[in-house]
This record gives structure tokens, C-alpha cells and sequence, in this order.
């Protein structure tokens, strides 16, 4: 939480250097070492010092607390959020705007905030950005960000964003490249308005920003079954399409940089019925969280994983996942099974009914449409293992349906995994 002055402290970690210095739950940081916090950002880039005296307001009242720590350890104190700049453009293809009405409040809120842009890697347009968040960035070497260029024809970008006043997204990256800030661009692909010859001299344009620019990802724009009209999905040809521009630039990429730099995103692939490409050709996996290279990644983890022990009892298991991974959960599953001579898995593909079938990742599934799909599949199992990725930090669904409802509502035993090769294994020993 972002206070008038300084930052609140939700937790403070036991045995760390802000509990041996006299931390406090509810203590609200105001300064470091003379330096004034705004926020966790501040605390990080003033807080690197090994000797820290530090101004806090404790009850209403100013202390100061002196704080030691070893080079490198953590200081060991949570924050609470604070309060997120949120984004003004009326994209025509705005996510947040087909959501209906009855999910978490946290989703409906449109960040346009260089700090989570940093921090955990949220896509930023660059449209609100101010002299004084330019300076900051800079001063503070918040890099690398995560940016939306959707196109680099400033009239047709303005249109897509729904911003008549957005700037120059050229002359705003040509700051950034010439004070060594980094960053990884987004292009959300809207077919009859940034694809073809648009998305070629965009991606041409981009090709300036190397090595500052450390990847581009194109990504097909995700459509609900609330969308409004003017906008229509990428079908195969259009993905078809794209992965030929794309793949066109990543051989010319490589000839001049040694690196491929653009990536269709997964489901670009899986849209246009072609393989994906090797693990190998996706570099440092820059864009892995927006879904480049996801799938190609745990394949080739699937290869490694190995039953590290004998079960203590033969059991049969559930699981489930969107519709379009549904394919390559059920080869790994199927392998492993036959590998180590079991036959305990059983994986369910869950249509999205909640947002529409066009929405097929497992991400986006509520937790309604998992109860729904599973109820008439449970007979003989004994567990259900839920994939992380359906579930926020509090575990719960996107429609607030928690773990605990959804074992209730089944009458049987829900666990929660990691969404990895060894994470399904792992779920069959975990108590």
C-alpha cells in the first residue's frame, strides 16, 4: 500500500535483518539512509547498502531504527501493494472490457504501470507516461520493461489503442535505447488492421532497437464471447499468415544479430495447425509468462521426469487442463504412464463456457466450468491435482471459487501443483 509518506510493511520475515533490527508488521517505511520512499521500488534501489538507518513511522509516531545485513541477503519484509496507475486508452480489443460482471475486483483494473511493468512483468503501452516516470526509469535502471507496440504506424497504433493523443511509441523507445534501458515488446496481432504488410514494416522498424530490444513476441488477440463488433479472431490463415512474416524476419534476425529476436507465441502455432518449433530456437525465453515457448518448454522438461519412488498405494488420479494443451498433457501422461508401467492419470479437457470456446487456455478457466466438466468423471478416482496457473495467490478461480468449495462441492480430495512435468509427479506423494 502506498501511503501519503512511505511504504506499509505487511510481514517481516523470521530471523532476517528487518526482524533482528525491530521491524514491524504495520510499520510504515519513510526513509532510507536520508532517502525518501514512495515506494517498493524506492525501498530496493535506496536498500542495497549493507549499513541502513532507517526513519519509520510507528502508532503516529517518527523512529529511527538502525539496520545491518550481510552483502547480498534479503532484508526480509513484505509490503502491501501499492495503489496501481491505471491505463486511459479504449483499446478496441481491451481484455478487461469483455469481462462480465461476478469475477475478482482485481481483474477489472487496466494497469499502465511502469513499476508491475518491472516488477512482474506487465505490458505497458507507454501512452501515460510522464518526464518524471522517464527520469525515474532511467535514474533507477528499471529494466527490462515490458511493452505493447501492436504497430509502429503511429495513426493506426492511436486507433488500436483508442487514444488520439498517445505518442510516438518510435520516439519514446529511442529514449529508453539511448540510456541503456532495456525491454521486451508485445505485438497483439488484429487481423485487417496490424497484420500483413503492417506487421512487416513494424517489425522492420523494431529491428533498430537491437540489442535493447531483447525479443519481440506476436500474439493472436484474445476474443471473449462479450467482444463488441469491429474486431474478429485470428483464424488459421491468418496465423498461417503471420508465422511466415515471422519466421521470414527471425532467418534475417539471425544472419545480422545470431539471434531470432521475434517468436510467434504458442497458440499462433497452434491457430495455424503447424508444429511448434524446438526448444532450442527460443532463445533466453524472454517471453515465456505470455505464453512463447510455454509448451515447447515443458515437453522437453516432460522428457526428464522420472517416478523417484514407489507409490505407497496404487491410486487413480485426475487432472485437467484448457483445451488447447489438452494434446500435450495427454502425451506426456500417456509416456510417462507407459515408461514407468503405471496407469494412474487421467487428464480432462475443460471447455471454456464462462468467456466462450475461442478462449482455450487453461489460464482463463473458472472454477464452475472445472466442477461442471469433472463432476461426471470422478467415479474411480481418488484425487484431483489443480494446476497453479488456474489459481491466484489466495487459490482461488478467476469467479472466486476456492479449493476448499471446489473439494466440497466434488467429495473428493483436491490438491493444489505446480504446473510443471515434475509437479504432477511430485502431487502423487505430497500429503
Amino acid at each position: 500500500m502506498q501511503v501519503e509518506n512511505g511504504i506499509k510493511i505487511a510481514n517481516v520475515h523470521p530471523d532476517s535483518p528487518a526482524e533482528k533490527s525491530g521491524i514491524l508488521p504495520g510499520d510504515i517505511l519513510l526513509s532510507i539512509n536520508s532517502h525518501k520512499l514512495r515506494d517498493p521500488i524506492d525501498f530496493i534501489f535506496y536498500s542495497a547498502d549493507d549499513s541502513l538507518d532507517i526513519e519509520v513511522k510507528r502508532s503516529g509516531k517518527n523512529i529511527n531504527i538502525h539496520a545491518d545485513r550481510k552483502r547480498g541477503r534479503e532484508f526480509g519484509v513484505d509490503f502491501k501493494p501499492f495503489k496501481i496507475m491505471t491505463c486511459r486508452n479504449n483499446c478496441i480489443f481491451c481484455f478487461v472490457k469483455q469481462l462480465p460482471k461476478g469475477l475478482r475486483k482485481t481483474l477489472y483494473i487496466k494497469d499502465e504501470d511502469y513499476r508491475m511493468s518491472f516488477l512482474y512483468g506487465n505490458y505497458i503501452t507507454l501512452s501515460g507516461m510522464t518526464k518524471e516516470d522517464r527520469t525515474r526509469i532511467v535514474e533507477q535502471r528499471l529494466s527490462p520493461l515490458y511493452i505493447s507496440v501492436h504497430s509502429t504506424n503511429k495513426a493506426l497504433r492511436n486507433k488500436l489503442l483508442g487514444n488520439a493523443k498517445a505518442p510516438d511509441i518510435l520516439k519514446q523507445l529511442k529514449v529508453f535505447t539511448e540510456n541503456k534501458i532495456r525491454f521486451n515488446l508485445q505485438i497483439v496481432l488484429c487481423p485487417d488492421y496490424n497484420d500483413g504488410k503492417e506487421l512487416e514494416q513494424t517489425l522492420a522498424d523494431l529491428d533498430r532497437f537491437y540489442p535493447y530490444a531483447l525479443s519481440i513476441a506476436v500474439v493472436p488477440v484474445g476474443l471473449t464471447r462479450y467482444k463488441k463488433p469491429g474486431i474478429r479472431p485470428v483464424e488459421k490463415s491468418d496465423a498461417e499468415h503471420a508465422i511466415n512474416i515471422i519466421e521470414a524476419f527471425q532467418k534475417r534476425f539471425r544472419k545480422k544479430h545470431g539471434n531470432a529476436v521475434v517468436y510467434g507465441s504458442d497458440e499462433m502455432y497452434l491457430r495455424a495447425e503447424r508444429p511448434l518449433p524446438p526448444l532450442r530456437d527460443y532463445g533466453d525465453l524472454h517471453q515465456i509468462e505470455n505464453g512463447v515457448g510455454m509448451i515447447p518448454l515443458f515437453m522437453n522438461r516432460a522428457k526428464k521426469v522420472k517416478l523417484q519412488r514407489t507409490l505407497p498405494q496404487k491410486k487413480r488420479i485426475l487432472t485437467f487442463t484448457g483445451v488447447a494443451f489438452y494434446p500435450f498433457l495427454r502425451k506426456f501422461l500417456d509416456r510417462f504412464s507407459e515408461k514407468e508401467n503405471l496407469n494412474i492419470f487421467d487428464v480432462v479437457p475443460v471447455e471454456n463456457k464462462f468467456f466462450g470456446v475461442s478462449v482455450n487456455v487453461a489460464g482463463l478457466l473458472t472454477g464452475r466450468d472445472v466442477i461442471k466438466t469433472v463432476l461426471d468423471r470422478l467415479e474411480g478416482h481418488e484425487m484431483i491435482l489443480v494446476p497453479d496457473v488456474v489459481l491466484n495467490e489466495e487459490n482461488k478461480f478467476l469467479d472466486d471459487i476456492t479449493l476448499d468449495h471446489m473439494e466440497e462441492s466434488l467429495g473428493i480430495t483436491v490438491r493444489k501443483i505446480n504446473s510443471t512435468p515434475d509437479g504432477l509427479v511430485k502431487g502423487l506423494f505430497e500429503e
